[in-house]
């Protein structure tokens, strides 16, 4: 997937076509099949079939859950290094009260703005949501799961 010359709010989402739509619809079919089989031929196979189709689909929400949790501690990290960079050192305490939805919403503002957007989050509890709304300088994340 080639980067996109300016990524801003409206566009920031990513979506992995393979990951979200291919194989989604393939463990999804699998499942609906799965049941149609049970329905039309009730036997302790076809029920069997049905607990693979569920354990597969349960499998795959599992595998995007733990890459984003990774994903997610590892902004968190960067985050909150790049604040201790650039706050005064007489603010480095409260780099620690913001949540984590906080800190991810702060990796796409410009280093110019991250410390201020940063305090206003802490100081109006503002959401992932309100923050990403705030930034004036978007700074892209090409490299997001």
């Amino acid at each position: 997937m080639s980067p996109q010359k300016e990524q801003n709010y409206k566009n920031h989402a990513r979506y992995d076509p393979i990951f979200h739509f291919v194989l989604f619809t393939i463990f999804f079919l699998n499942l609906i099949a799965a049941i149609v089989h049970l329905v039309r031929h009730p036997n302790l196979h076809m029920v069997w079939f049905l607990v693979l189709s569920l354990a597969a689909l349960i499998l795959f929400f599992k595998m995007r859950i733990y890459a984003m949790t990774v994903q997610d501690r590892v902004i968190r990290l960067e985050e909150r290094l790049r604040l201790q960079a650039l706050a005064p050192s007489e603010w480095h305490t409260q780099i620690y009260n913001l949540t984590t939805d906080q800190l991810i919403a702060l990796r796409f503002a410009a280093d110019d703005e991250v410390v201020a957007l940063a305090k206003e989050a802490l100081e109006k509890g503002l959401t992932r949501k309100q923050i990403k709304e705030r930034i004036k300088s978007w700074r892209a994340d090409w490299h997001r799961v």
